[in-house]
């Protein structure tokens, strides 16, 4: 699946775009990343889980819920797309869908047992589509995508928040 050009998404989805590394397909990132993810996770000690690392952000266990959400949301606007359903898609308030998630209170093991599931689920879809399949645009939070760039968007998503977790959360807090 060929990287996505700059008019099959809104400008605000590049930096997932372009966090996705070259020279992999994309079914492949997407079915390597739980362990990845996983891998990132082994390294925090269980009383991080509820850790945020400045008021008012989420915490280890939400941010992870947060991935689960966007990615189940992301998915069904690729799948309504490839089935050629032309109603436009609402966006979601990613704050109230994490307040109302619970992934605050579950442990990290159950979410990423859930992540593993969804993302085979997600990467077996994907690579099921044809290359028309994969260019077919529709519309969602107003903005008009194709099947393709979503995928991306995906991986590109989880890359990011592994990142965010890898920098803000798995770092000891600077002492004065």
């Amino acid at each position: 699946m060929r990287r996505p050009r700059p008019d099959e998404h809104a400008d605000y989805y590049s930096k997932y775009i372009d966090g996705v590394p070259d020279g992999r397909p994309l079914v492949d990132v997407l079915r390597e990343s739980p362990d990845e993810l996983e891998r990132l996770f082994s390294e925090l000690p269980p009383e991080r889980e509820t850790f945020a690392y400045e008021p008012g952000k989420w915490t280890c266990r939400e941010v992870l819920g947060h991935v689960i959400d966007a990615e189940r949301l992301f998915s069904y606007r690729a799948l309504h797309v490839a089935r050629g359903d032309r109603a436009d898609l609402p966006g979601m308030d990613q704050d109230e869908w994490a307040a109302a998630s619970n992934a605050g209170a579950r442990p990290v093991a159950d979410l990423l047992r859930e992540f593993r599931g969804l993302r085979a689920a997600n990467a077996a879809l994907f690579a099921s589509f044809d290359e028309d399949t994969l260019s077919r645009r529709g519309i969602a939070s107003g903005n008009e995508f194709t099947v393709r760039a979503l995928a991306y968007i995906i991986a590109g998503h989880e890359l990011h928040h592994r990142d965010v977790l890898r920098t803000r959360y798995l770092t000891e807090p600077a002492t004065s």
